[in-house]
């Protein structure tokens, strides 16, 4: 299912006329009214061309405790490349504890391992990274990320154990591969436990860890392990109170609970798109907040995923049917001085994707915004990278309506982008900062090590 929605034509099209009416419409525009009823725009903005123009982004920042980075693709390399110098700097500079990303949990732990462990160059990066070999995987196996894996495994190198920055994954589709995961850890454990994941690995067995095939036979009422990995997740719960402090009990844990939440996502996706991604970003959520708890009351995170993550979803149409999202949760469990949220967009250029689910990845062209979009408007203000902070732009009228705002998801056509590729945004309020890249290019996979086509873990969320 594509979950990017049609977004409003008729207002997009006045607003976007609004602008190319406008006397200043490539300069930073003050409101006015002319004689001929045309309105202008105010959009301050920053410049964006080099990592010191990031101290404005920072600045504003602050005292935050979880900043959320957002991207407009997944296969965009500018989107990867500006979260790392980012990240690079809240973690230099304000300390943060550790990042967190779309991706799954299992995989992301070994890059965890490896950025924690002895020094390593950039191709031993790239060969861990090569271990997301599920589709997508291109999306945490590229050359942007491999470089910043290969400076976070330098960073840790002068630092003690208990300060060495994390990586984690937040996401919830790869249970099987949590369960593989998990069995070492529980070895000699209470036999309550073992038989428990025992339960569970033979409920699964029949599906040869193929989502799909698990979430068809559901639907046929022939499957249904929700009993076996409520269980599981009970009895493992009982070893601590609340989030453990022992690295080993949490990572048991965690893998117990993405199969106890990806059972729950792949059952409820064959009858409500609504309610399975509500259960992903829940449990996204839930991910964060443990990562947060285990290492401390001062600790903080910074979190890489796609805008419809990211951007609060009480500002945009996902609160029309009744959707949630990692961002509006945050700010409601951390309170919004807590938590800072950073939309990404662009006008044009390329992007890896794939043309249906499962698809080979392909380098694909990515027109020129729609009109009267967001990304069309911060185009013809100028053609630049530019950042835009929210407190700027929330006394804007037209801005405080919902405007098309760009989401590629990992399954792209752009034959027929202008169909539903745009989400109905309220840009002030969705996110706290925007960066807007003019011009981008398609991202660097790295090849994983087999060529055999793997099952869609995405699937049925292009996000």
């Amino acid at each position: 299912m594509n979950r990017i929605k049609m977004w409003d034509w008729k207002r997009g099209s006045i607003l976007f006329a609004l602008c190319l009416l406008s006397l200043g419409c490539k300069n930073n525009l003050s409101p006015q009214s002319n004689n001929d009823d045309t309105v202008t725009l105010t959009i301050p903005h920053h410049p964006l061309r080099n990592e010191q123009d990031l101290d404005v982004l920072l600045n504003e920042i602050g005292d935050a405790r979880v900043v959320l980075l957002g991207e407009a693709s997944h296969g965009t390399s500018e989107y990867y490349t500006w979260r790392a110098a980012i990240s690079r700097r809240l973690i230099q500079e304000k300390g943060f504890d550790f990042i967190a990303v779309e991706g799954e949990w299992a995989d992301s732990y070994r890059v965890n391992n490896f950025i924690k462990g002895e020094k390593k160059d950039s191709a031993a990066a790239v060969n861990v990274l090569r271990q997301y070999d599920r589709w997508p995987t291109w999306m945490w196996g590229n050359y942007e990320v491999a470089s910043l894996v290969t400076w976070l495994n330098a960073h840790n190198q002068s630092r003690t154990t208990q300060e060495k920055v994390g990586f984690y994954g937040l996401d919830v589709y790869c249970l099987w591969e949590s369960m593989t995961e998990l069995m070492p850890y529980i070895q000699g454990a209470d036999p309550a436990l073992v038989k428990a994941a025992q339960n569970v690995h033979q409920c699964f067995q029949p599906f040869s860890a193929d989502a799909q095939e698990y979430a068809r036979a559901v639907a046929n009422a022939s499957a249904d392990c929700r009993v076996e990995t409520s269980k599981l997740w009970n009895t493992i719960s009982k070893q601590s109170n609340g989030t453990p402090r022992i690295e080993a009990l949490f990572v048991a844990q965690q893998n117990a609970l993405v199969a106890l939440n990806g059972e729950r996502y792949y059952r409820s996706m064959v009858s409500s798109n609504t309610e399975s991604w509500n259960i992903r970003d829940r449990h996204m959520a839930q991910t964060l907040r443990r990562l947060l708890d285990f290492h401390g009351p001062d600790s903080k995170a910074i979190v890489w995923e796609h805008n419809t993550h990211v951007g609060d979803a009480r500002y945009t149409d996902m609160v029309n049917s009744g959707e949630v999202n990692v961002g509006q949760l945050a700010r409601e469990e951390y309170g919004q001085d807590n938590v800072y949220l950073v939309g990404f967009g662009s006008y044009s250029g390329t992007v890896i994707a794939g043309s249906s689910w499962g698809a080979p990845l392909q380098t694909m062209p990515v027109p020129e915004a729609m009109p009267g979009s967001w990304e069309q408007i911060l185009h013809e203000l100028s053609p630049t990278n530019k950042i835009i902070l929210s407190k700027d732009i929330q006394a804007n009228e037209y801005l405080s309506k919902r405007i098309g705002h760009r989401a590629i998801g990992v399954v792209y056509n752009p034959a027929i982008e202008q169909r539903g590729n745009y989400v109905p945004s309220v840009l002030p309020k969705r996110y706290d900062a925007f960066l807007f890249i003019d011009q981008t290019r398609a991202l660097r996979p790295i090849l994983p090590p087999t060529s055999a086509t793997q099952p869609p873990d995405t699937y049925p969320s292009g996000h």
